[in-house]
């Protein structure tokens, strides 16, 4: 991601999107946009409220803490279609508006809580409940000293690394559509609608042959997550670091040295030949991503609309086709055809 930042930069573009879908929720403050309790520390939380997210598809070892919470205590209330979380959950319905006037249990319950917390998830961030969310913070005193209740729960590998980085407009994707590039480059972009950009020409770098590269003009194979060393930031704002475990097949390459390659056809060559010359440069730019461990963001809410209305749908439909190498899994395609669907896959006699 970095490595094609600054190829567009010496291109003069700052066009960086990486919420595919359409998210267009305010990522002026990360720490408003982060898992604060951390994935560890919300199992020690006494009431949580989750508002349209379903953590048992969208991040099963949150939902295994939750779960353990729930065990030793914790009451958890949700706001969204009612699921089953293998834990006990009262829900108290599918209209943002109660948001703005919880029912008298649930304000009860965090009004005598000593560690309360609240978890948008990406239902609830599509809905447009982050403003309203973050209203909740000083009414139910999420934040306090030693104690920050306030999360976000990302879907997608590594989110907050592109947040970092700038992959975020303000009008989401919608802002490059308008722009109307004349070429779209396809980082993994894999949950892209096609339409969106079906004049210009489609560059996907990436691996496994999936959506993205099916819908582009030009394919550049790179390499999956175990075939290249990487910085990863995942939703609790946890910068860790990732080894090759083997080389990738064929032509593939890692994507960082396509980008390079780029820059030297299009005579801008991009000032690093090694990996550890790009991640200098990047730790130079981006001091956070410098060190192992939690980043510690200042918590400086934006101040955004509180009202908020509508009903919540939860993004993942199917639990076991949530990515580009599960979706090239057969065994992954014959979980969701049995379990999730009720069809029962022949299998030939032994």
């Amino acid at each position: 991601m970095y490595a094609a930042r600054k190829l567009l930069q010496a291109q003069g573009s700052s066009l960086l999107e990486g919420r595919q879908t359409g998210l267009t929720y305010d990522a002026s403050s990360l720490a408003a946009i982060n898992f604060n309790s951390t994935i560890a520390g919300i199992e020690d939380a006494d009431v949580v409220l989750l508002v349209g997210t379903n953590p048992r598809w969208e991040a099963p070892l949150v939902n295994t803490r939750l779960r353990k919470a729930a065990r030793k205590g914790a009451r958890v209330f949700g706001l969204g279609p009612e699921i089953d979380l293998g834990m006990p959950v009262s829900w108290i319905g599918n209209d943002l508006k109660l948001l703005g006037k919880l029912p008298k249990n649930v304000a009860e319950a965090f009004a005598n809580a000593q560690r309360p917390a609240v978890i948008v998830g990406a239902g609830g961030l599509a809905a447009g409940a982050l403003g309203a969310s973050l209203a909740l913070v000083k009414s139910l005193n999420l934040v306090r000293d030693g104690w920050n209740g306030f999360n976000v729960l990302h879907t997608s590998a590594s989110r907050m690394a592109g947040l970092i980085l700038g992959y975020a407009q303000p009008g989401g994707i919608a802002d490059l559509e308008k722009a109307k590039p004349e070429i779209v480059l396809l980082l993994g972009a894999d949950e892209m609608d096609p339409a969106r950009f079906a004049g210009s020409f489609k560059v996907y770098i990436g691996h496994h042959g999936d959506n993205g590269a099916r819908q582009a003009d030009l394919v550049l194979p790179g390499a999956a997550y175990a075939e290249k060393h990487g910085t990863y930031v995942n939703t609790e704002g946890r910068v860790q670091r990732s080894e090759r475990a083997a080389f990738a097949p064929g032509e593939a390459r890692e994507d960082w040295t396509i980008f390079r390659a780029v820059s030297d056809l299009i005579g801008s060559p991009l000032p690093f030949d090694r990996f550890d010359q790009l991640r200098a440069k990047m730790i130079e730019e981006f001091p956070h991503l410098g060190t192992d461990g939690l980043i510690a963001f200042d918590w400086s809410p934006p101040k955004l609309n509180a009202k908020a209305e509508g009903a919540i749908v939860y993004p993942i439909r199917d639990f076991y086709l949530t990515n580009a190498i599960a979706r090239s899994s057969p065994t992954m395609h014959t979980c969701s055809e049995e379990l999730l669907h009720g069809r029962t896959v022949q299998e030939a006699a032994e």
